[in-house]
């Protein structure tokens, strides 16, 4: 039989046909009841933070030994593949393509031998795909400006200041398996490990807390890096701190100026009436009583004997002096090793216009050694080395 539809047949067919579309596209396109995530909150709790904080600083070290313990560490406490692997592409943005891809390498061995051994790796979940109708020069446009909390252009060099915003801040920022929060104390980390890029480690300071990281997380930065042997590193940290949140300069000039991998150590109060000018103590080994004495531009100890115990001095940075009585200054330069003699007056420090570091160490030492501080060295006799 031929069926015969007439104009309102065929208007109800179209209303049951609408009203099915309607109900597969509500079926298929259901909101989704996951939160939007929030890229100004910073996800890693205290113990992850520590070991990424490890991660990104000894990948910009290229200390790949130290990093794959560090990764153990993180995947241990609950940081997944996917933000390790995240967070070690990101640092070729600030140190390089061969750091990173070695890291990367590093991280598949670690991942290979905990395979091995049977251990738990939480895998996480990769980034989601963007919209088909992203703008990466827009987006980092966007997010630089927040991050540096101004308009950021680098007239200087367009084709950086487009590398800057559409690659770094556009397509990695855009990748949201890390936070913003999470990729900025990264960065900070990773810049404690270099030497030189002071400014840039302030600026991302700043940056980090204009993208959510809090002032006690960034604080718990250093110590984070001393938890792991990163000494040198820390201090970097700190000074970068202490300039942003206490308007303090002066480390930072101290350590920009010495340019040194050892550590400055604290200020050395407790001898410092025996000091013309700023020393600085960091104890390295306690056993031993190993230590590195940092002196600034101009500072020397006065004169003095050890009496009972050898000095060693081992000069590991900078330019300085050393000098026993009656005898002519022996220049104080990297690799200069000297062992005081036991009993002999004498005097040790900094020229006028570098900074020095010494190791120290007493060798010999008999029961009841002890140090005779005498008078300081005058302004006539230390103007007179050249």
């Amino acid at each position: 039989m031929r069926a015969v539809f007439n104009s309102s047949s065929k208007i109800h067919c179209i209303l049951i046909v609408a009203a099915m579309m309607t109900l597969l596209v509500a079926c298929t396109t259901k909101p989704s009841t996951e939160p939007t995530k929030d890229m100004n909150t910073l996800t890693f709790n205290n113990t992850q933070a520590t070991a990424m904080s490890a991660i990104a600083c000894n990948e910009a070290k290229a200390d790949y030994a130290a990093l794959a313990q560090a990764i153990n560490n993180g995947l241990d406490a609950g940081l997944t593949v996917s933000q390790i692997k995240e967070a070690l592409s990101q640092l070729y943005a600030y140190t390089g393509f061969p750091r990173s891809l070695n890291a990367l390498g590093t991280l598949q061995k670690v991942l290979e031998q905990r395979q091995n051994e049977g251990k738990t790796t939480e895998e996480g979940v990769e980034a989601s795909p963007l919209p088909s109708n992203y703008n990466a020069l827009a987006q980092g446009t966007e997010v630089q400006t927040k991050l540096s909390g101004q308009p950021f252009n680098y007239a200087f060099c367009p084709a950086e200041d487009y590398y800057l915003k559409a690659h770094l801040f556009g397509d990695i920022f855009a990748r949201d398996n890390l936070t913003h929060a999470d990729r900025e104390l990264i960065t900070v980390s990773a810049l404690s490990g270099l030497e030189n890029v002071m400014p840039q480690l302030q600026a991302h300071v700043r940056g980090a807390l204009n993208m959510g990281v809090t002032e006690e997380q960034l604080r718990n930065i250093p110590a984070a890096l001393k938890a792991y042997g990163l000494v040198s590193e820390s201090h970097r940290a700190e000074a970068a701190l202490a300039t942003v949140f206490d308007g303090d300069i002066t480390l930072n000039s101290k350590l920009s100026t010495l340019n040194s991998s050892w550590p400055i150590g604290e200020p050395n109060t407790a001898y410092a009436q025996y000091f013309i000018g700023n020393s600085y103590l960091a104890v390295l080994d306690p056993a031993s009583g190993l230590c590195n004495v940092s002196f600034e531009p101009g500072c020397r100890n006065n004169w003095h004997v050890h009496h009972g115990a050898v000095q060693m001095l081992i000069c590991v940075s900078g330019r300085g002096w050393y000098q026993e009585w009656g005898k002519e200054a022996v220049p104080l330069v990297p690799g200069t090793v000297i062992a005081v003699p036991e009993g002999v007056k004498h005097w040790h420090g900094a020229a006028k216009d570098s900074w020095m570091q010494h190791l120290t160490y007493h060798a010999n030492a008999q029961p009841g050694n002890s140090n005779e501080w005498l008078e300081p060295v005058s302004d006539e006799q230390y103007d007179t080395l050249k």
